[in-house]
This record gives C-alpha cells, sequence and structure tokens, in this order.
C-alpha cells in the first residue's frame, strides 16, 4: 500500500474550522475505491497544524487520487486557509492494513 503521512498548518482563522473547510475533499477521498483510509488528527502541541494519515491500495490508486477531479479543486482551495506548503511523508509498504502494536498488548476485557 501506499501510505502518507502530512502535516498542515492551518491558518488561526480557519484552525476550528478545518474539518468543515476540508470536508467535501475528505468525503471525496475516502469514497474512492482505492482509498484505504484518510484521517486527520489535530495536533496537541500546535492547535493549528493537523496531521493526515492516509493509505491506498497501491501505486494504481494513488496516481487514481492524485488526478482526480477533487484532488484538483483541493490544490486550488486548501492553500487559501494554509500558513505553509504542507510537509509530507509517502512510502510503499508491503500490507493493507495497521498492524498490531504488541508492546501495547491490551489483555481481553470482560
Amino acid at each position: 500500500m501506499i501510505f502518507i503521512t502530512a502535516k498542515f498548518r492551518v491558518l488561526p482563522d480557519y484552525a476550528d474550522r478545518w474539518a468543515e473547510v476540508s470536508g467535501d475533499f475528505t468525503r471525496a477521498t475516502r469514497a474512492e475505491p482505492g482509498c484505504l483510509w484518510f484521517e486527520w488528527s489535530r495536533s496537541l502541541d500546535d492547535p493549528n497544524e493537523y496531521v493526515l494519515v492516509e493509505a491506498f491500495r497501491d501505486g494504481e490508486a494513488g496516481a487514481a487520487h492524485v488526478r482526480s477531479e477533487h484532488f484538483r479543486q483541493a490544490q486550488q482551495s486548501l492553500p487559501t486557509y494554509l500558513a505553509e506548503t504542507p510537509k509530507i511523508v509517502n512510502t510503499t509498504i508491503p500490507q493493507d492494513d495497521w498492524s498490531i502494536l504488541g508492546e501495547m498488548t491490551v489483555p481481553e476485557r470482560s
């Protein structure tokens, strides 16, 4: 799968509305057949920073995402709300879902 993590520093005036601002893009991306997940989290240290964790089935699915109309639309609209160009880590890994974090195994609960 293609695994991507990106940091988005949002302008302070829009930080509390980021879910709304990015909502159409998020929903459209999640609906792509090759999207495994597309999840936003807000930084605990910087309320203006959001981290996007996303995964696509393979390179073909990732390429389809970048060629999509909603991606092109996001390229035009989302930078308006950002303080700087997002930073990204993008890699291909040989799995298709999350692995278990064995170092923090949670005992069975009854």
